[in-house]
């Protein structure tokens, strides 16, 4: 599995329009194998109550058993299951726990995921990505804003971005690099997961990728690949009268400007980019100021 990936990168990385074909059949025992290596062995039970010491048990039977259905396309979607977990300013975040069968495939697919966008995906891109991490996006920023001059940071987060991901922006999105119905429908299919709440009640989600879910993160980097980091660098940047960069971390991300106006107009506009993409900006920690270090009016 690896060198397939290996190989699928460096197709993705010398051909930038290529949409890759026959990608369903890299799902089979041995990338489930590959998979199971990835996974965290403690991590909470899905909706089948099966732990991972449990499914370890019969782990040759049970990734057999999956592989098949997947070479003869019977798998089947499981639901999710939703339970909340205190966050650090007192409220609940919500997590959706698949099964392990579901983790298992998950993880293949998020593997070919990485495998090709991550050739396409900016440097200024520093959230759920290899090698990469919040400490490097904070030394960047730094490093920026202490010799590149700029005088005004546009500081943002996209009010609920994982609850509220499009999924026919993310299936045009994925159609961008992927020409494998099969692979597409899966996909779809887990975004399409009926969610069990902690009171029994099963909901069908009509937008969002469940917080904490293993393709999660790949997922909303290739939506905000699009919906925002290309628009930024190759819409917004040419149109400033000075320097710009925009430093990203999964939904927050910070945009450094030289000129007071430049600031004010992407401000303004940013609102509406978001919007064309059903997401918004989250006003409560969304803000224009001045940088101290430089004035440049």
């Amino acid at each position: 599995m690896t060198t397939t990936l290996n190989t699928i990168a460096f197709k993705a990385q010398t051909h930038p329009k290529h949409r890759f074909q026959n990608l369903y059949g890299l799902l089979n025992t041995d990338s489930l194998y590959q998979s199971w290596g990835q996974l965290n062995k403690h991590a909470k039970p899905g909706i089948d109550g099966i732990t991972m010491p449990k499914y370890k048990v019969q782990l040759t039977e049970n990734i057999d058993r999956l592989g098949q259905q997947l070479k003869q396309k019977c798998y089947r979607v499981n639901d999710i299951k939703r339970i909340f977990i205190p966050k650090s300013n007192g409220k609940l975040r919500p997590l959706g726990l698949p099964t392990v069968d579901d983790k298992l495939v998950k993880q293949s697919v998020s593997q070919i995921l990485q495998s090709i966008w991550e050739q396409d995906f900016l440097r200024n891109s520093y959230g759920y990505r290899p090698n990469k991490s919040a400490h490097q996006a904070v030394h960047s920023l730094t490093l920026n804003l202490q010799f590149k001059g700029y005088g005004y940071i546009v500081e943002a987060d996209i009010k609920g971005f994982f609850d509220n991901l499009d999924h026919e922006w993310l299936m045009e999105m994925l159609k961008q690099r992927i020409d494998d119905k099969a692979i597409l429908n899966l996909i779809n299919q887990w975004l399409k997961a009926r969610i069990k709440s902690p009171d029994g009640v099963f909901t069908k989600p009509t937008s969002g990728s469940p917080q904490g879910g293993i393709i999660s993160p790949v997922l909303a980097n290739i939506y905000l690949h699009y919906a925002l980091d290309l628009w930024f660098e190759k819409k917004v940047k040419p149109t400033m009268r000075g320097g710009a960069m925009m430093i990203r971390y999964a939904d927050d991300f910070v945009c450094a400007f030289q000129f007071a106006n430049d600031a004010e107009r992407f401000y303004k506009v940013l609102p509406k980019r978001l919007k064309k993409f059903n997401l918004d900006v989250a006003e409560d920690k969304t803000s224009l100021m001045r940088f101290s270090r430089f004035h440049v009016g």
